[in-house]
């Protein structure tokens, strides 16, 4: 069996944090480091949270390293009102057994890709800052990145009418990378919202006799709690373990080849990715984007990882 070595740079948030319990639950996949953004929480935050869903899993060896604070150009702004005030809010989690590493998590990202023997996947689930920076520090790393999976924009928003969060927090940086020409998967809004965890889907996680499906079953109650509030969700959205799950699954997504652009200048669109599933540009291809999603499928494979612990 062929392994997959992925780079995971994260923003943890309840998504991201399952996306690494996901991620660490099956053997296809070897986590080289992961990496850290300032995104739904501040930057200590998400690097906190990080490290203690490592102790949780046993991902003793996996370093974290810490990176960027803030957006390309913009002013930071956090998403509280959907993740709590330390960005993880929900299950009472010990506080970590070690700190984050010296290197800026850019910078591990750039080292990573160059000592790997074979082209590594960077799954990248937050604003695109670390994944910008790492590219403009080290334009040589394109040819040992097999593909950047990424969860962002969508054909509509929910930080703004037309922008999603991850997006409109550094359009800036997610422009170098969608014009980088690295190939790019895009679990956008239109896919993640069909992987709601709906209450059914939060029993049967509760019935999983194992910590870990406990801290799960948290994490899922208090995001469904956040949704159901601000967007009158029946569930949550699990937007950032769609790009573990088709690293390990692919044949769950129905994608698109598609050009994406962001838009970066606009008054009122900023962050907007322009997805063009019509062709009606011209412009070049450089995306594959999710449009359909196994949604049994899917919960079965997250199901059966979260047996293993």
């Amino acid at each position: 069996m062929t392994t997959k070595k992925i780079i995971m740079d994260c923003d943890p948030g309840h998504d991201d944090a399952i996306a690494i319990i996901l991620a660490a639950a099956r053997t296809e996949l070897d986590i080289l480091g992961i990496t850290t953004v300032s995104g739904n929480a501040e930057i200590e935050k998400t690097t906190w949270n990080a490290l203690k869903i490592c102790d949780l899993v046993g991902l003793k060896d996996v370093t974290v390293s810490k990176g960027a604070s803030q957006p390309l150009v913009r002013l930071r702004e956090t998403a509280p009102d959907i993740h709590g005030d330390s960005g993880l809010d929900g299950p009472a989690l010990p506080e970590p057994s070690r700190g984050w590493s010296g290197e800026h998590g850019a910078d591990s990202i750039i080292r990573l890709v160059q000592e790997a023997k074979e082209p590594v996947t960077l799954l990248a689930t937050g604003p695109l800052t670390n994944v910008a920076l790492a590219l403009t520090k080290a334009n040589d790393i394109n040819e040992n990145i097999e593909e950047i999976v990424l969860m962002g924009g969508g054909t509509f928003g929910n930080w703004t009418p037309t922008a999603e969060f991850n997006i409109w927090a550094d359009p800036e940086a997610a422009r170098k990378v969608f014009e980088s020409g690295i190939p790019i998967t895009v679990m956008g809004l239109d896919i993640t919202h069909q992987a709601l965890a709906t209450p059914a889907i939060i029993e049967r996680v509760n019935k999983i006799d194992n910590d870990v499906a406990q801290i799960v079953g948290e994490l899922l109650a208090f995001f469904a709690s956040t949704y159901k509030e601000m967007f009158d969700f029946n569930g949550a959205p699990v937007h950032d373990v769609l790009t573990v799950a088709y690293c390990i699954a692919p044949e769950l997504f129905t994608m698109k080849d598609v050009n994406i652009a962001v838009e970066t200048k606009g008054e009122f669109t900023a962050g907007t990715t322009l997805v063009d599933l019509h062709g009606v540009t011209g412009r070049t291809i450089n995306a594959k984007f999710g449009t359909g999603l196994d949604v049994a499928g899917f919960w079965a494979l997250m199901i059966e990882a979260l047996k293993k612990y």
